[in-house]
This record gives C-alpha cells, structure tokens and sequence, in this order.
C-alpha cells in the first residue's frame, strides 16, 4: 500500500476503517504507523481522494 500525502483532504475516513489502528491524523496530516500496518487495503476503498492506492493500481 502506498500514501500520497498531496491528495490526502484529512477526512479520517481511513482512520475509521484502520482495523490495526495504524492510522493516526496529527496536525492536520495522516500518520501511518508501518509497524501495526498489516496492509489490508482498506484504507484504499474508503478514500474519496485516492490518497491510498495499491502500488500498481494507480
């Protein structure tokens, strides 16, 4: 899984949908703690901005 920090709105819709709570929104920006991230992909189904995509499905 991959991040654009430059598309991300900071909605937290990703946040809400973190089943390992990897996800954290400081100062306006989203935080991914690689180490509780499993890599499920959630996160890239809720995003209504893309900011998250599967590398290879851009």
């Amino acid at each position: 899984m991959e991040f654009n920090t430059e598309k991300c709105g900071c909605c937290g819709a990703c946040i809400s949908v973190c089943p390992n709570r990897s996800l954290e929104l400081t100062e306006n920006k989203i935080i991914i703690n690689k180490n509780k991230c499993d890599d499920c992909g959630r996160c890239t189904y809720v995003c209504p901005l893309g900011a998250f995509y599967i590398e290879g499905n851009v």
